[in-house]
């Protein structure tokens, strides 16, 4: 599914083989029946523009807090400061946001959002471990000297997504890709608690408020738990606390905004030249092929909540291909 002026692009049934290749499409208004709360369609859509911005939204929070959290983990592990995480998450989302425009418009063209992977987690502490026992001057050059070597892992990493993915290695591997094989990875990546949770109980309070927490369930989630936690910051219900305690809890803790620049373009290498050892990159490599698997279960799961015909080989070993960022 492909986005075309206000609607999306979706194939009828009869009208070919599948959305992506030498078939007849129709374009349907189906922002108007996704979005629509009372099933009805909305004159001038404006109420279709006000939900879409929303959605997106909460599209963008839901992998604003994937790369917050995984640099919350690593960051310190590497003996960076705040300002240091604020620069990883600032790069990620940069890279995040290329990453989802090339996949939008080159790669499935289905309404995915590209994030990054807790399966990198091991391998990039592996190489922090690494680093741990060597000698630097401060925390500062050995934060560096980490980041210098995961960039040189990722790069050459990359390359398994290249060769797999342009040589059609992928796609000839997809006719393999049974339920059997994509349904426990759909489930893996979330999409299998999609109709379970907070929005079901709301079904048997009111029929509107089900509609509106089942699309904006996130956003929803976030604003009363942010809510909780800052009413408990005020009350003082964290100042007899460990520090661990209230750096997870309290709401002034961050240090995000205060440390983030309020304009910085991320640009290649800004950490140093890379380092490349080959332990680190066989680990990274490993992380990549499952990302690939990830990817490609999200990728059937996305098409088949969004109505389209599953992705055919080459537009799996196309969308693998230009997973390097």
């Amino acid at each position: 599914m492909r986005r075309g002026g206000r609607g999306l692009m979706v194939v009828s049934q009869g009208e070919g083989k599948g959305m992506y290749g030498g078939c007849r499409r129709r374009k349907i208004d189906a922002l108007d029946s996704l979005l629509d709360l009372n099933g009805e369609r909305k004159e001038g859509g404006r109420v279709l523009k006000v939900q879409t911005v929303l959605l997106a939204f909460q599209h963008y929070i839901v992998v604003l807090g994937t790369i917050v959290m995984i640099s919350s983990i690593v960051v310190p592990q590497m003996g960076g400061s705040h300002g240091d995480k604020a620069r990883v998450i600032q790069t990620s989302l940069f890279m995040s946001g290329i990453n989802t425009l090339l996949q939008t418009f080159i790669g499935t063209r289905l309404p995915t959002v590209m994030s990054a992977s807790f399966a990198y987690l091991i391998p990039v502490t592996s190489i922090i471990k690494d680093f741990s026992f060597r000698t630097f001057e401060d925390e500062r050059q050995r934060f560096v000297h980490t980041m210098r070597a995961i960039q040189g892992a990722l790069i050459v990493s990359s390359f398994v997504n290249i060769i797999i993915g342009y040589s059609k290695a992928w796609g000839n591997f997809s006719k393999f890709f049974s339920p059997i094989v994509i349904v426990p990875t759909v489930c893996l990546v979330g999409l299998g608690l999609f109709e379970q949770g907070f929005p079901q109980y709301m079904k048997h309070i009111n029929e509107r408020s089900y509609f509106l927490f089942e699309r904006f369930a996130l956003l929803a989630c976030i604003a009363i738990i942010w809510a909780f936690a800052a009413i408990l910051t005020v009350g003082g219900a964290y100042n007899n606390v460990s520090e661990k305690t209230k750096q997870h809890c309290r709401t002034d803790r961050s240090y995000l905004l205060s440390s983030a620049p309020w304009i910085k373009i991320p640009y290649p290498f800004q950490w140093g030249a890379p380092i490349f050892v080959a332990s680190h990159v066989f680990g990274m490599m490993g992380a990549a092929l499952v990302a690939l698997f990830e990817s490609t279960g999200a990728h059937y799961g996305a098409s088949r909540l969004a109505g389209a015909t599953p992705p055919p080989a080459h537009v799996l070993s196309r969308s693998i291909g230009l997973q390097v960022c």
